[in-house]
């Protein structure tokens, strides 16, 4: 049995659909199988041309009105009869495979490029960041010589402020002696 399927809509192409047809091909061991794209009637087309036994082909067509791939936008499944050839399902395959290839490649070239860019500006981060580095390790050099060179003195300063306390304390208790001694005539 041979079938052609005609999926219509405003969105059925650049979606996937032909490898989701592949797939539910796959899956439902349908020997034969032909896919391409069409424009007919002002609407975008994708055209699915089946070969295999009659409950096969019923599974096919049952799952490829129910399921489509998600950005798909159907208007329209219809099914006839078809007596053209029909290539093997496995041909599709490889079919599929290369046209995935020939929209990856000049993906990942794209990217490869990105990323020698991004390397790019990272190497020169870093440089930023390791001469910031240099420069914070010589202000705190710095800051630890200022403290060094201010440590004796506040040191010293520090003893002799306790010291000038000292001396001020006792002449206060003095003094108050010497006011309580004369409050006593």
């Amino acid at each position: 049995m041979k079938l052609k399927i005609t999926l219509a809509g405003p969105k059925v192409h650049d979606v996937g659909y032909r490898m989701f047809l592949l797939k539910n091909a796959m899956n439902t061991a349908l020997p034969g199988l032909s896919t391409y794209n069409w424009e007919g009637d002002g609407r975008q087309q994708v055209i699915a041309l089946v070969e295999g036994d009659e409950a096969r082909i019923k599974a096919f067509l049952k799952k490829t009105e129910k399921d489509r791939p998600e950005l798909a936008q159907v208007t329209e499944v219809t099914s006839e009869p078809y007596e053209g050839e029909v290539g093997r399902t496995s041909e599709v395959a490889m079919l599929c495979s290369f046209v995935q290839l020939d929209k990856t490649i000049p993906l990942l070239l794209d990217m490869r490029d990105d990323l020698k860019a991004v390397r790019k500006t990272s190497d020169a981060t870093l440089d930023e960041v390791r001469a910031v580095r240099k420069t914070t390790d010589a202000t705190l050099e710095e800051i630890k010589g200022m403290r060094e060179d201010i440590q004796p003195g506040y040191a010293s300063n520090f003893r002799q402020m306790q010291s000038d306390i000292r001396a001020i304390k006792e002449r206060l208790f003095v003094r108050r002696a010497q006011v309580k001694f004369l409050n006593c005539f």
